[in-house]
């Protein structure tokens, strides 16, 4: 039986992860959260003081193993046998991120870990060129939106760090929505045949259920 693919594209702080998870779980798949791969690619570049502007090369991203994983039923991010899963979303990643994203060999090699993973099963997977390039035949499409002050005010509940102010990460989502719409390498946009939420008022179960809804409805 050919394994279903369940992309849930859209901006960031829409809650695009929690909504794979949660459907994951329901449907009983397994879940890749795409964008955890491209924050521990870039916790590794700074951390090596390796600068988005030089050129990345395979060599680079041959010293990199990422593996996700589950532990008492919590996703672990392992960067190199190291449990990053909160370092990956402090605010020095966040800002970040978007400028290692748009290297063509990074994409490449994320491509190329999350469809490894849906050769022989299920997948949910979350992110913003999923149903677009990594999995533009996928079984179901959806694509996420919400007002940036909103999303703003989501991020800064994860990041719990009293001296990250809320105009700081408005200004920095904004930011990275005009980063990762415009970049020439799969931008983020709405696939053609994806289901679009605008979560702006809705809550968590309320869009679980748009989403299950539609995909029940199939």
């Amino acid at each position: 039986m050919k394994p279903v693919i369940i992309a849930i594209d859209g901006e960031a702080s829409t809650g695009k992860s929690t909504q794979a998870k949660k459907i994951a779980k329901e449907l009983d798949y397994n879940y890749r959260d795409s964008g955890a791969y491209y924050r521990a690619i870039t916790l590794y570049c700074l951390q090596n003081n390796i600068n988005s502007n030089d050129d990345i090369s395979q060599s680079i991203l041959k010293q990199i193993s990422i593996e996700q994983l589950y532990k008492d039923k919590k996703l672990i991010i392992s960067l190199n046998g190291n449990d990053v899963s909160e370092k990956i979303r402090g605010y020095k990643v966040s800002v970040n991120v978007s400028n290692y994203a748009k290297n063509p060999l990074i994409r490449d090699f994320v491509k190329d870990q999350l469809r490894s993973s849906a050769i022989s099963s299920s997948l949910v997977l979350d992110g913003r060129d999923i149903g677009t390039v990594v999995f533009p035949n996928a079984t179901f499409k959806f694509f996420l939106l919400a007002d940036p002050k909103i999303r703003a005010e989501r991020r800064l509940k994860q990041i719990n760090d009293k001296s990250v102010k809320l105009e700081s990460i408005e200004k920095e989502i904004k930011s990275r929505d005009h980063t990762d719409s415009t970049r020439k390498i799969a931008p983020l946009k709405k696939a053609d045949d994806a289901f679009e939420i605008d979560v702006t008022h809705l809550t968590i179960e309320e869009v679980f259920n748009k989403i299950l809804s539609k995909i029940n409805s199939k």
